[in-house]
Order: structure tokens, then sequence, then C-alpha cells
């Protein structure tokens, strides 16, 4: 242990008493509510706050020790990918909880502030994603295995927040429901023309495309998800009406009678919002609809979080509405419908880190420990920070004329259970549609 002090001390020109007592502090100030039990690499236990939740963890050196002093809201997730910090009492998801719980009731120390400080003034630059950044960033996470994605999401591989109708929902039943609050928002007809940005694996707008007749275009920035897309089009025999291309939104060009967008928007950038939202408003038709579905802060702006940046999604930020807005408002579009989604994708990514960890062996042998260490460390720190922290989805709906949708929302409702009465009706939907059973031609 002597010579582990010596070695930390030559390498980080901190002693080791320094660097704990930059570390007590940091913890005394944050853990308020709850109970942090830490195992220092000496063998010393100390604790942190006080009564329930409890949650206990191991740091094995000290230099996992200083940088999580020194910038835990990268090192935390690095250490826990690297093992440098494992956990002894509960689960990873309980000992995240319990950390940005404390960090959302507002506990924080100078030193994370500063950073947070810093993150936010240079926010614009840090997620800047020009057209060919935009790809490099889209390839880092959506261009993995599809083996890797069969894991854990429903067999449509919906990628975005699921709506629950009921707690007792299944992920199939969420991730259909909100496929019918979406087309039920459009007011789809048959051969409307229908832009999808960001189409991910096609699941969306061939779910579109089925129930309206409309053509669909589905546009992605993810290599492997394209092909995929295409390839599952081509089985169930769409006759066109839903396609999908390799093309950033922002070199379109047609004139569309609706617009979607599910789970993009956190890639398009700060400082890159008024330029979504022109864009929007000079492909949709006078009299068309568009519905932006998207991640979302409840609180003022804040910085991209460094560790989900960094391993996660480079180039992604999660706006607040006090961003979006403005942009809005200078495109042109009025802002017909607005929905918060509060805690939907809370329990959507408690799903998927269940299925992923009912799986990880598989995930393991298609890349490696640390790898599952870090998509563990993913999910449950979001689906912490939408219980905890803040995180929403918001699903803003737009238009250009006022009177482009009913004066009621009742419309929604009543066209989900339109779609769902179809829906449960095989031959109905054959009739109607000349399409395959939405079962058919699942890879």
């Amino acid at each position: 242990m002597k010579q582990q002090l010596i070695t930390h001390e030559r390498q980080t020109g901190l002693t080791a008493p320094v660097t704990l007592w930059l570390f007590d502090r940091v913890l005394r100030s944050v853990i308020r509510t709850g109970t942090l039990t830490i195992r220092l690499p000496d063998g010393e236990i100390r604790s942190y706050g006080r009564g329930e939740p409890r949650s206990g963890v191991a740091i094995h050196d000290w230099r996992t020790l200083r940088r999580i002093a020194l910038h835990p809201d990268l090192a935390v997730g690095e250490a826990f990918m690297d093992g440098g910090l494992t956990v002894d009492h509960g689960d990873l998801y309980g000992f995240l909880s319990l950390l940005i719980g404390n960090v959302g009731e507002g506990q924080t120390h100078w030193l994370r502030q500063l950073h947070r400080s810093l993150r936010v003034t240079l926010r614009r630059f840090l997620v800047y994603n020009p057209v060919g950044q935009a790809q490099k960033n889209v390839a880092h996470h959506y261009d993995l295995s599809d083996d890797l994605f069969e894991l854990f999401l429903d067999p449509e591989r919906q990628y975005s927040c699921g709506y629950f109708v009921t707690p007792d929902d299944s992920l199939e039943q969420a991730q259909e429901q909100k496929l019918r609050h979406i087309a039920a928002k459009l007011r789809l007809a048959p051969g409307q023309k229908v832009l999808d940005i960001g189409c991910g694996w096609g699941g969306l707008g061939m779910f579109l495309a089925r129930v309206s007749g409309a053509d669909v275009t589905g546009i992605t920035l993810s290599k492997e998800q394209q092909r995929y897309a295409a390839s599952r089009a081509a089985q169930h025999s769409t006759n066109g009406q839903a396609k999908f291309e390799l093309r950033d939104y922002r070199l379109e060009a047609e004139k569309y009678d609706r617009i979607v967008s599910v789970g993009m928007f956190e890639h398009v950038g700060a400082g890159h919002y008024h330029e979504f939202f022109n864009k929007l408003s000079s492909l949709l038709k006078d009299d068309g609809i568009a519905l932006v579905h998207t991640i979302a802060n409840v609180s003022p702006p804040d910085g991209p979080q460094p560790w989900l940046q960094k391993y996660i999604f480079p180039g992604g930020y999660i706006p607040s509405l006090s961003e979006i807005a403005p942009a809005i408002e200078q495109s042109g579009l009025i802002l017909t419908d607005l929905e918060n989604l509060r805690l939907h994708y809370a329990e959507t990514l408690k799903a998927w880190r269940m299925n992923f960890m009912a799986q990880r062996a598989k995930a393991v042998d298609l890349y490696d420990e640390r790898f599952c260490r870090m998509w563990e460390f993913y999910l449950a720190a979001c689906e912490a920070g939408f219980r905890l922290n803040g995180l929403v989805v918001f699903q803003i709906q737009l238009a250009k004329q006022i009177d482009a949708v009913p004066m009621t929302r009742s419309y929604i409702e009543q066209e989900e259970q339109n779609l769902a009465k179809a829906a449960s009706d095989e031959q109905t939907r054959k009739f109607r549609f000349g399409w395959a059973s939405g079962a058919e031609g699942r890879n």
C-alpha cells in the first residue's frame, strides 16, 4: 500500500491525503439523501449521507479516486468501464440513482459546478455538427452490430421512447402504442408524401405507410440502419410506399405533406436549431403537419454530459424548451401541440436494461467485457436521469397554418382507437393495404 501511495504521488503531483480530502469534500457536498458507502484503495470504509436508499462501491486505486474527485461526471463512468470502481452493495442502477437523485435535488460542489459552467459556455462548439461530422457521429453509435441492438430492443427495433398506456404494458406494446400516437398526430391520408428524418431501422416509416397508404421516404446518416431498413421494405413488398435513403436532411429538396422526426433532434447540436427548423419549414407544404419527438431538459440550458458525449453519443446534446422555442418562432412554423412524455422513457430504458442484462453474455461475445460495462452504465445512467434529473421527451407538433389540425385534441385519441382496431383485424389490414402481416419479414 505504501508503494501505491508513492506511485500515486509521483504520477499526479498530489499527495494521497490531498486527493482524499478533495474526494471527501465533493461527496459530502453532494450526498445528502440516502447513504453511499465507499471502500477506499487502502481498505478504509467511509459513509456519506444518511438514511435510505443505500448503496456501496469500492474504488481500487488512488488514481481512480483522484480522477473521480477532479471530474466525476466523466470519471465515474470510465472507472466502472475499466474496473477501477465496482459495486459492493446493491447494483449499478441503485448506485447511479443515488448519485443522480442528489444532483437532481441541486446538491453539487464548486469544482463540479465549474466544469458544468464551462460546458454550458462552450456547448455550441462541443456539439458542432456540420454535414460531414454529423455522419461520423452517427456511425459511432448507430453502425454498431445489428446483433447488439437485437439483444435489447423490441422486434421492430424502435430505439426511442415508448408510450405506456398502463404500467403493465410490455416493451412491444409500448412501442406499438408510440407508433399509433405519432400517426394520429400526423393525420395521414393515402397518397400523401411523408418524410421521416432520422428513420432508424425503418419501423416507423413502414408503419406509417402501412396504416395510411402514404408514400414515406426515410432518410438516415447510418449506413447500417439504411441497409437494414431498405432490406425490410423489400421483404415486405411495400411497392415503393416506403423507401429509405442515406442522406443528410439538409440536402433534402422536395416538398412534403407530412414530416416526422423521432429521436434525431438530440443529434442536431445546439448551434443548429435555427437551421433545422428553417429546413423543416422549407420542406413542409403550406397545409402540412410536422412532428418532432425529442429528448429534452426541463431545466435551463446545460452543457453536454461528458461521459455520454465521449463514449455513446458524440455530438449529442439535450436541449431545453427555451432553446427550441425561439428557433420555431423564427422559422415561420406554428407550434400546434406540445406533449411532455415524462416517465415513459424511464420505463422504456428499464425494459432495455433488463433485456440487455438477460442477454449480457451474448454481448460479451460480440464485443468484450469493457464494452458491456460501458453499455450497462449507459442504460442505467439514462434511466436514472429520466426518473430523477429532469429529462423528458417532448412531442412537438408543427404547422404553417393555424387551422391545420382540429381545435381540440380529441382527434388524437379517436384516431389511435381506429388504428388499434384496424391492427387487431389482420384480414382488414391485408384488404386495405395489400401488405403482409407486420410480423412477417423480420430479420
